[in-house]
């Protein structure tokens, strides 16, 4: 919990608080970001289990919030959706309504959720933009997530509409960075990149990678993503969800993402493609157009050196890193 040192206008609490996301907003808050008006309060499953209701209720009639963001879902990588399609679904489906309703009951002004490209249509045009979520199904690997994480648009439109809510949702991009989920089953592809490479060059073996490496990604840096994240929970008045993302010119394939991790880790083995592999969706470009608007100026670290700091924090961590 971060205290606030004057009147305390703002309590904002951050559900998922210790995962990627909400490690990397803590990080920026805690770096100068946050100010005196606002308490932060960062929970995780061990606080409450939010497919509970009564549990999410006692949780919000405990902190008493003013805002949320809300980061919690059952997330995980291509093949671990593929696997659990109907779990994916069921569990998120409950963790959002008992967050949003919850934070309808108890008064809470605004909620932030937070969505993923991978909600669009499989089937569709590019770049994608924020009106065309619901234009058509998602791609079959991942439905039950990708349907779930759409209800949330829905569910913010009916409480705007019915209550007067001011409930919203972004849409980030691939995000990576310190206290990611490092683990080569069920983890996203840059962070099991990541625990991969690390391992090769530990016992000396050649890098293994799942598909052709054709793929490509919008990636976007969490500690980017915080800032951004505080910008929208204090600026943006929006209930229609907003991307988050680097520009279309950002795109890299799996290939380029591998790359340049390998560099950061100075692996000098042998990358091999396992073409028996699924590669899932062979690119998802998210147009930043209406971000831009609001935020011309706003830097993005460059890739690299974002890569190179993850990959940095994994090998001092790894230990302890989710894996």
């Amino acid at each position: 919990m971060t205290e606030a040192t004057g009147p305390v206008a703002k309590r904002i609490l951050v559900t998922g608080g210790t995962g990627l996301v909400g490690r990397a907003i803590e990080k920026v808050v805690a770096d100068g970001e946050g100010r005196p008006d606002e308490e932060w309060i960062f929970v995780s499953s061990r606080d409450a289990d939010l497919t509970n209701a009564t549990e999410t209720k006692a949780l919000f009639e405990q902190h008493k919030p003013t805002h949320v963001i809300h980061l919690a879902a059952m997330v995980g990588g291509l093949f671990k959706n593929i696997r659990y399609n109907l779990d994916f679904w069921r569990r998120n489906i409950h963790i959002n309504d008992n967050v949003l309703h919850s934070a309808y009951e108890t008064g809470v002004q605004k909620v932030v959720s937070c969505l993923s490209t991978c909600i669009f249509p499989d089937k569709t045009t590019y770049p994608i933009d924020e009106s065309m979520i619901h234009n058509g199904p998602p791609h079959s690997s991942n439905f039950g997530y990708s349907y779930a994480k759409r209800m949330i648009d829905v569910q913010n439109r009916g409480y705007f509409e019915q209550h007067g809510c001011r409930f919203t949702a972004v849409i980030p991009t691939n995000v990576f960075g310190p206290h990611d989920n490092f683990n080569i089953e069920d983890g996203h592809v840059l962070p099991g990149l990541i625990h991969k490479v690390y391992l090769a060059k530990q016992t000396g073996s050649a890098l293994t990678i799942w598909g052709t490496g054709k793929p490509r990604r919008q990636f976007i840096y969490s500690l980017d993503l915080a800032r951004l994240f505080l910008w929208v929970l204090r600026e943006y008045d929006e209930v229609e969800p907003i991307i988050l993302s680097v520009g279309e010119e950002d795109e890299v394939s799996i290939r380029e993402a591998a790359e340049a991790i390998v560099e950061a880790m100075d692996f000098r083995g042998e990358l091999v493609f396992d073409t028996t592999k699924a590669d899932g969706q062979f690119k998802k470009t998210a147009s930043n157009a209406k971000l831009r608007r609001y935020l011309p100026g706003f830097q993005f670290t460059p890739f690299r050196q974002a890569v190179k700091e993850t990959c940095a924090w994994f090998s001092t961590n790894y230990a302890n890193a989710r894996k």
